[in-house]
């Protein structure tokens, strides 16, 4: 009986090692939302001291300006975009929506810019003849098939970028804060 209890104290001390070592080994995931601090101090938003439709008038113009392209479906939530090619291989878009909102001291614009960076792939392609008194040929080509390839997405966090944003918005709107 004791060489039994010993069998079994040795297993559980197995199984405790290997839960200890499982422990050790097991990186906990981390999320991007688990750093996010919602400070009441933020860089995303600018006040006017116009209406909402007016605000956002001024703040379509300021991408206009600079050579976005703007979507004016809605009065006060614009959409623009941008496309910068660094590189020959590369290349990303810079989309920004601003939304314009009532608040006690006027109106809020808030901003928000995404960046999403492309790089060029190239896929090497091949044909086939197929005839029927002779039979398929598959022929490779040597021309290859580039195109740009997503290769990532952020959400742009610079307050110095969206300070340069907001200072042209001011400097257009005509407001002395």
């Amino acid at each position: 009986m004791s060489m039994r209890l010993r069998s079994m104290a040795a297993l559980a001390a197995a199984g405790c090692a290997l839960a200890l070592l499982g422990a050790c080994s097991s990186v906990k995931e981390t999320h991007a939302y688990q750093a996010e601090t919602f400070p009441s101090d933020t860089p995303f938003q600018y006040y006017s001291s116009k209406a909402p439709a007016a605000a956002c008038e001024v703040a379509k113009r300021a991408l206009l300006s600079q050579g976005y392209q703007v979507n004016d479906s809605k009065p006060t939530n614009i959409q623009g975009e941008k496309y910068f090619r660094p590189t020959p291989d590369k290349a990303s878009r810079l989309a920004i929506t601003l939304v314009c909102l009532p608040s006690n001291l006027g109106t809020a614009i808030y901003a928000n810019a995404l960046e999403t960076e492309f790089e060029m792939k190239s896929k090497g392609s091949s044909a086939g003849v197929s005839v029927s008194a002779i039979g398929s040929l598959s022929l490779p080509w040597a021309a290859d098939k580039d195109s740009l390839v997503k290769v990532g997405e952020e959400t742009v966090t610079s307050t110095d970028f969206y300070r340069r944003l907001f200072d042209l918005i001011k400097a257009l709107d005509g407001d002395d804060e």
